[in-house]
């Protein structure tokens, strides 16, 4: 009997290719809208399987009225909005897409330092709202960031690549994670610091560390007036991972000198939000995968774990991997 699967949003044809030869599914019509909790927890009642989408809270609730979900296969390389311990209570295995979007995050991540660093947002609302007078000497300055200091908190594969991506730019490397990352330090000559000490050296901080109990809130009003009044701030990770309003307070003090965020406390954020209201913070709306290859291989990924999970095959990319063994 072919396994039922229910998709919290409308994938790819190639994503769809691959479950359809093995279950039946249902999908959420919607593209761009989360699927409402009460639809979700109503076809979900009788699935086996559920592609989630990092938006899709995979909590007690779900696993309660779900009583023959068995394999939940997040699009997405973090998986906080899962509640992992008691998935796998409940024997139900989690999945995720690691690996197929590390250059594609780097490349945002990077976008982002250098719009905030040169200004280029601000400039081009400058140009539309007809203000661009002259040339001058010191008209729109920004930061350099050739040879400049670039510390990366989370030396994870994203974090490792955008540390690569500094190197190119001849930057000092820093880094802050759980444990040294030897790999890093050779290829890039990056050098370990405690948190204090990389905010306090680095002129650019790229925050890439998953959202745990450990980093939830790990950035607050302490560590921005620590950090150059100079200093240019990316949120690439997760939103909660910073206290927002603290930044924003942070940076109408004028340090950090600008921020770049992909990622925000509460998606989608609202366009009354403080931080949207000042001209040196670069916003975009949680982008960080969005490129077509990405997002199908992101798809076909968890698409090809959640077959292998629901017939019996080897699992490409389990997060509780016990239990299969169970």
């Amino acid at each position: 009997m072919r396994k039922r699967v229910y998709i919290g949003r409308q994938l790819p044809q190639e994503a769809i290719d691959i479950l359809a030869e093995a279950c039946d599914y249902r999908m959420w019509g919607e593209t761009d809208i989360t699927v409402p909790r009460e639809v979700l927890l109503r076809e979900i009642a009788d699935a086996d399987g559920f592609l989630a989408m990092l938006s899709d809270r995979v909590n007690g609730e779900l696993l309660e009225v779900a009583p023959k979900l068995r394999t939940v296969a997040n699009m997405a390389v973090g998986y906080d909005n899962c509640d992992v311990p008691a998935m796998t209570a409940r024997k139900v295995l989690l999945t995720n897409t690691p690996g197929v979007l590390t250059e594609t995050t780097a490349d945002l991540a990077w976008a982002l330092l250098m719009a905030a660093s040169r200004r280029i947002v601000e400039g081009q609302k400058l140009i539309e709202a007809n203000q661009w007078k002259s040339w001058s000497p010191m008209f729109m300055v920004g930061q350099d960031v050739y040879g400049a200091t670039l510390g990366v908190i989370g030396a994870g594969q994203i974090g490792s690549a955008v540390a690569r991506r500094g190197k190119g730019f001849d930057m000092h490397i820093l880094y802050h994670n759980r444990k040294p990352n030897l790999e890093l330090e050779a290829s890039t000559g990056a050098q370990y610091r405690d948190l204090d000490s990389l905010l306090r050296e680095s002129d650019f901080i790229v925050f890439l560390a998953p959202l745990t109990q450990e980093t939830h809130g790990m950035l607050g009003a302490r560590e921005f007036a620590l950090m150059k009044d100079t200093a240019v701030f990316v949120n690439a990770a997760r939103g909660p991972v910073i206290k927002e309003l603290e930044l924003y307070e942070a940076l109408k003090k004028g340090r950090p000198w600008a921020a770049g965020l992909d990622v925000f406390e509460t998606e989608p954020i609202k366009a009354d939000h403080p931080l949207l209201s000042l001209p040196n913070v670069v916003a975009v709306p949680h982008i960080g995968s969005a490129s077509r290859r990405t997002r199908v291989a992101m798809a076909t990924t968890a698409a090809r774990n959640l077959v292998a999970a629901l017939t019996g095959q080897p699992v490409p990319n389990p997060v509780n991997s016990e239990v299969l063994s169970d």
